[in-house]
């Protein structure tokens, strides 16, 4: 771990709200609380699957509008995100290398990322709000949507409460895809044109996102060993099982919505 004067010593400017922002209290409410996730997760499939039913006889509703301004919000709020704890990780990198980066605790109380840390984890609740556009305008809902929700909010809500080693690149690397997705759904409901290209490489970060998850993952167990990476055994057999099954179900839903269809738009129009 860093020692205190060390996070002092971050050549990173912080804004007010940053530094004012008490940490130990949000690390011991959430290790008082951190069991809610699951009350969000219950009702949230509830109503997800509830308002399927609901939905199923009615006229899918365009709330063009409203998803503009969620999508926006959740776009800006990703971006900044992702540059505050992106530059708090690259001072880590730069100045304690690579191993330090992962199994520094300094993400979740140093200057700068401490806010964000919590930010993020607090923010998987009321993201699970996605669905109810999907829900509401009566399109596919895929298992990998909301499973991916849940899942996410439940392993961020246990593993802030125990500052286990490697949450930092965890948590800077859904910043960065996120600041991605959500401005790539922003412009969509705007109804601006967006290159397919996009789209591709959205999927793709989230892909190389995956396999760095686990890699990292691997990492930390490799260095719990050693005993300097704080982390537990049952922590790192959940976030390996988690990122397994998105690096499958993204790699799966990558070759269904890109590689198969162009494949069977090449072969549809050699046939004509």
């Amino acid at each position: 771990m860093l020692r205190p004067n060390d996070t002092d010593s971050v050549p990173l400017s912080e804004f007010s709200f940053e530094r004012r922002f008490d940490e130990r209290g949000a690390i011991e409410w959430m290790q008082a609380n951190w069991s809610k996730s699951f009350v969000f997760s219950a009702l949230y499939m509830t109503l997800v699957f509830g308002g399927q039913l609901y939905m199923k006889p009615r006229p899918k509703m365009s709330l063009r509008r409203p998803l503009v301004l969620w999508s926006l919000c959740l776009a800006l709020f990703s971006i900044v995100g992702a540059v505050r704890t992106g530059s708090y990780m690259l001072h880590i990198l730069g100045t304690s290398g690579f191993r330090r980066s992962i199994c520094d605790q300094s993400f979740y109380n140093g200057p700068v990322s401490k806010f964000w840390a919590y930010a993020f984890v607090l923010s998987k609740a009321p993201e699970l709000g996605d669905t109810a556009f999907i829900v509401l305008r009566k399109q596919k809902l895929l298992f990998l949507h909301w499973y991916h929700h849940i899942t996410v909010l439940l392993y961020s809500w246990y593993s802030y409460k125990d500052m286990v080693a490697g949450g930092g690149w965890f948590m800077t690397m859904n910043y960065a895809v996120h600041a991605l997705m959500y401005s790539y759904y922003a412009a969509r409901a705007a109804g601006l044109r967006v290159p397919r290209p996009f789209a591709v490489l959205i999927t793709s970060a989230q892909i190389a996102q995956m396999a760095m998850g686990l890699t990292v993952t691997g990492l930390v167990y490799r260095w719990l060993q050693q005993g300097d990476c704080p982390s537990r055994e049952d922590n790192v057999t959940w976030a390996a099982l988690m990122y397994l099954s998105y690096l499958l179900l993204f790699s799966n839903f990558f070759y269904q919505t890109y590689l198969r269809r162009c494949y069977a738009d090449t072969k549809t129009s050699k046939t004509e």
